[in-house]
């Protein structure tokens, strides 16, 4: 119904706004990625939306861009998948972790969103596996392959000591030593702040 809203945030919290068009306030559900992203109140913003009419409800869900619109969408054709469930996964992952992890079949990733069990991130993959793709370069380039082991044998110390952190928190070594790889000046870094800063790229943040 509506293709997007458009105006000054009048309220801002973690999984709603406000938006102001012209002296109408707009209720929009969003991520918590987005609330991050966004601005402050007060800004002008533009938000992508998908209207759910039933009922009883109608419901504005918001995206910063066209890209988490359309994997929105995708989730929500999902048997079991409902919007504040497709919401709480893009909470946690941006649209490209999700192609990745379905594209690799990856039901740990896709399940540690609120509302998200192993069944339905199984059934995510299989129902969106023809659906998603890494055809953008640079996308590819963000998930290549896995690492290899004598990028984890150079590990010193803190890096060795972040990694343990990491699969004791239940991430493989490959996805831990990945992240860890990730971090601008992780050669310098002490553990505690190459694991907070490690957790930020598993999170999709």
């Amino acid at each position: 119904m509506f293709a997007f809203v458009e105006g000054v945030l009048d309220l801002l919290e973690n999984d709603l706004c406000v938006v102001d068009i012209g002296g109408l306030g707009i209720n929009v559900n969003i991520t918590s990625r987005c609330s991050a992203e966004i601005g402050s109140v007060g800004d002008h913003v533009k938000l992508y939306t998908y209207t759910q009419v039933a009922e009883d409800t109608f419901q504005l869900y918001g995206f910063p861009d066209r890209d988490d619109l359309d994997m929105f969408k995708k989730l929500i054709s999902v048997s079991g998948v409902g919007p504040k469930s497709a919401l709480s996964l893009l909470s946690v992952m941006d649209s490209d972790s999700v192609r990745y992890a379905v594209i690799s079949d990856d039901v740990k990733a896709l399940s540690k969103a609120k509302g998200i069990s192993a069944k339905t991130a199984g059934k995510i993959i299989i129902e969106l596996k023809g659906k998603v793709d890494l055809s953008d370069e640079k996308v590819a380039m963000k998930f290549a392959g896995p690492v290899t082991v004598s990028a984890k044998n150079d590990f010193g110390r803190e890096e060795a000591d972040a990694l343990a952190a990491l699969v004791s928190l239940g991430y493989s070594e490959a996805e831990s030593t990945k992240a860890i790889l990730s971090v601008d000046g992780h050669e310098t870094l002490d553990s505690g702040t190459l694991l907070s800063l490690s957790l930020k790229i598993l999170y999709g943040k």
